[in-house]
This record gives C-alpha cells, sequence and structure tokens, in this order.
C-alpha cells in the first residue's frame, strides 16, 4: 500500500519494500531476521485459536485477517500513515504528484466529450492527500470544469482513516452525515463544495460516468501462494509451529487445493502469487466502465507477471517478518498487473503498466517542477521540491518500481465515435496522456 521511507535515512528505506525478496528457510519462508522475542499480540492469539479449531489456513485468510479484521485488523485501528506510522505513500512525498495526476483525469474528460457530470472515485484514499491534491487542480481550472457536475467517492473500511480524510478533505465546514449502518456510511462537503461519499465497498458506489483511482491499492489485497513441487504445484499455509509455542510458520499443503484454478496451464515460475479479490474489482471496473465510460488509473508496486515471492511486512519503515506480531505491520504483495489485464479484457482496454518516471515525464512533471521552483524563494521549499522530485522519478528509488496501468472504454483507442448523451458526441483521440506525451485538445 505504501513507499516506505525511514525518516532522514532517505533512499535505501524508501525502496526496501519493492526489492527485498523472502529469505528460504527450510521448508517455509520468512520475510525478515527473526527477532529475539515473538510479542504475542491480540491479533496472533486470535490466529493461533483459529488454526487450532479449523487447520491451517491460506496465505490469503491470514492477510485478510491481519489487515481488516474489524476487532483487531492493522487498518482498522492503527494510524500507519506518515513519517509516525509504518509507511509514507507517494502523494506526501511531492505535491505534483497528485497535481499530474488531476491533470490526468481532466485530460480524459476532455478527450471523451466533456461530459455534463462525472463521479471521482478513489479505492483506499489513504490519509486523503491524494484526492485533495487532485480537487486542488479541479478548482485551479475550474473555468474548463464550470459545466460540469463533479462528486467524490471514497472506498475505505478503515473508520480511523475515514476520519482523517474527512478532516483532510473538508474541514468539516459542514457538519457530516453518519450512519454506520447504511452503505454510504458518511457523507460531507469538500472545502471547495463538491460533495462527497464514503462506502465500504465499491459495488455500493452508484454505476455513472467514473474516473477511478487505486493508488497503492491493490498490493494490500490477500493473495494466495503457491509452489511448484514434483508432485505438482501446493498452495502455501499458516499453521502453528510445533517446535515453538506461540509462533506461526509457512508449510505446503499434502494436496492440491481449489485455489490451484487461478493458477496459469502454461505457467513457467517455480512460485507464483494470485490475488483473486483483485480480478474481482478489475471486472467490476470493466464492467462499469464499458456501460457508463470514464477510465480507470492504477498505481501500484508490481509486475507484468514476471515475479515470484513478493509476499513480505513492514513495521515503522522497515522491513518485518510477515509473520512475526501479526496486526502490528502492513503486510503487502507486488501487484500481478497480467492478470489485472487478463482480467479486464473482452470488456474495456488496458494500457501499461508503464514505470512511474516515464507516466510522470509524459505528463509533465518537469514543467510543473520549474514552476513550483521559480515561484519559491524559501530554500527549504525549493531543497523538499527537489528530493519529491528525485524520489519520484529516481529509476534507484521509485521511478522504475511504480508502476501506473489503465482501463478505457475501446472506443477510446480505436479512433470510433462514442455516445455521451444524445445531444453529444465527439471523435476520441486515441492518444493517452502519461502513456503518451500529454497533449491537451
Amino acid at each position: 500500500m505504501s513507499v516506505l521511507l525511514r525518516s532522514g535515512l532517505g533512499p535505501l528505506c524508501a525502496v526496501a519494500r519493492a526489492a527485498i525478496p523472502f529469505i528460504w528457510r527450510g521448508k517455509y519462508f520468512s520475510s525478515g531476521n527473526e527477532p529475539a522475542e515473538n510479542p504475542v499480540t491480540p491479533m496472533l492469539r486470535h490466529l493461533m485459536y483459529k488454526i487450532k479449531s479449523t487447520g491451517p489456513i491460506t496465505v490469503a485468510e491470514y492477510m485478510k485477517e491481519v489487515l481488516t479484521n474489524p476487532a483487531k485488523g492493522y487498518y482498522v485501528y492503527r494510524g500507519m500513515l506518515g513519517e509516525k506510522g509504518d509507511f509514507i505513500t507517494s502523494p506526501e512525498i511531492s505535491q505534483i504528484f497528485g497535481e499530474l495526476l488531476g491533470i490526468w483525469f481532466i485530460s480524459e474528460w476532455m478527450a471523451t466529450g466533456k461530459s455534463t457530470a462525472f463521479q471521482l472515485v478513489e479505492l483506499g484514499p489513504g490519509r486523503g492527500t491524494l484526492v485533495g491534491d487532485i480537487l486542488r487542480v479541479f478548482t485551479q481550472l475550474g473555468s474548463v470544469l464550470k459545466n460540469c457536475d463533479i462528486s467524490v467517492h471514497l472506498v475505505e473500511v478503515s473508520q480511523k482513516l475515514s476520519e482523517i480524510q474527512a478532516l483532510t478533505l473538508t474541514e468539516e465546514k459542514v457538519p457530516l452525515e453518519r450512519n454506520a449502518g447504511s452503505p454510504v456510511y458518511m457523507k460531507g462537503v469538500t472545502k471547495s463544495g463538491i460533495p462527497i461519499s464514503w462506502y465500504r465497498d465499491l459495488h455500493d458506489v452508484p454505476k455513472g460516468y467514473s474516473f477511478y483511482l487505486a493508488h497503492e491499492f491493490f498490493d494490500v489485497l490477500p493473495v494466495h501462494k503457491f509452489q511448484k513441487t514434483p508432485q505438482g504445484w501446493r498452495e502455501v499455509f499458516v499453521d502453528i509451529d510445533p517446535q515453538v509455542s506461540d509462533k506461526l510458520r509457512f508449510v505446503l499443503a499434502p494436496s492440491a487445493t481449489p485455489a490451484e484454478a487461478f493458477i496459469q496451464h502454461d505457467e513457467t515460475r517455480d512460485h507464483v502469487e494470485v490475488c483473486p479479490d483483485a480480478g474481482v474489482i478489475i471486472e467490476e471496473l470493466s464492467q462499469r466502465i464499458a456501460l457508463t465510460g470514464g477510465a480507470a488509473l492504477v498505481a501500484d508496486y508490481g509486475h507484468d507477471g514476471t515475479k515470484t515471492d513478493t509476499f513480505r511486512g513492514f513495521c515503522d519503515h522497515k522491513l518485518h517478518d510477515v509473520l512475526i506480531a501479526p496486526g502490528t505491520a502492513d503486510l503487502t504483495a507486488d501487484v500481478d498487473f497480467s492478470y489485472l489485464r487478463r482480467m479486464a479484457q473482452g470488456k474495456v482496454a488496458s494500457l501499461g503498466p508503464i514505470k512511474q518516471h516515464t507516466f510522470l515525464k509524459n505528463m509533465g512533471i518537469d514543467v510543473r517542477l520549474k514552476v513550483l521552483l521559480d515561484k519559491s524563494n524559501e530554500p527549504s521549499v525549493r531543497q523538499q521540491l527537489l528530493q519529491g522530485y528525485d524520489m519520484l522519478m529516481n529509476p534507484k528509488k521509485m521511478g522504475e518500481r511504480f508502476n501506473f496501468f489503465a482501463l478505457l472504454p475501446h472506443q477510446r483507442l480505436q479512433g470510433g465515435r462514442y455516445q455521451r448523451n444524445a445531444r453529444q458526441s465527439k471523435p476520441f483521440a486515441s492518444v493517452v496522456a502519461g502513456f503518451s506525451e500529454l497533449a491537451w485538445q
């Protein structure tokens, strides 16, 4: 879900999450050096009781419990974002990141006929920093968007994070409407006067012409892990270590499991991770875009079907063994963009993945940086801008480890005509900003 920065220590920790693989240990995996002590957390007690009751659990079930369990989940109650948390995301590194994504959505809106209304939908909005930067661009380009009704829709399972998002985006100048039992569990108005709503599930977001954003969202969805053995594929499970009390370990299933159906028949790797939840979400986004138009932009750590074991944990900006003190660390696995592309085929077109430095350069990051530097006389601000630029663009930091991927209606790339409404239609431009150089219509 995030870029890792150890405060004041710079690039080493910033790239650790994307670069450090598993360390093999005997017949099971470990994602870091094991500490001398293994704290017995409430989540560990919960998991051990569950395993004793029902047997070993899949890695996917382990991730889901650790991250989103309603009573003890990491994302539900911990303040994991920012310098005092376990990771820092791109929007917190530089305002330019969110500004360029705002430009991307406006560019797509213009290229597809300037609809009279659109929804901006973000999945897993963190602290709300990214959508805040995007909305600031919408305000600055108000003359372009003046005849368009915009609404914001946030999909967030964490009540704690949703409260932080509300404070960031609305400053609660207008009292928020809260209804815990409703699919729309919170409503308000942003600082710029745009209606904003919160949901726990994408399916509850109203269907309509929408731009979807998933930034560091897919990498925390539960993955199933599989290892190729002489007997065929075997799924990796989490079990209790019989040699050490209050400790978990990875084991291989003794026989085939149902999730094995997700593995491609022509798979050549000896270890794979599959995320069915990601496939379900991509299918939902694809159906919505095919039906009502719009686009989806995915930005995340990942690969194009080439990596193997990427499951790892992070706590306090440091690599953390995924099985130690569960519930106190972020768990993540790189996104397999080849799987996302397969799940979208036949419904919508896809672009990417392309490296972040290429996408941001195509979006004009160099021009925007120069504008901000020219406007600032404060050495500290200029230094912050340059450091943020370096973190986002340097191939040894985030520049090549972060990827962009887009879903678009087929007509968007075919140069045909797409009927936006009964009164207006416009030819599509086949060039898509970010994936080629930005060009205003």
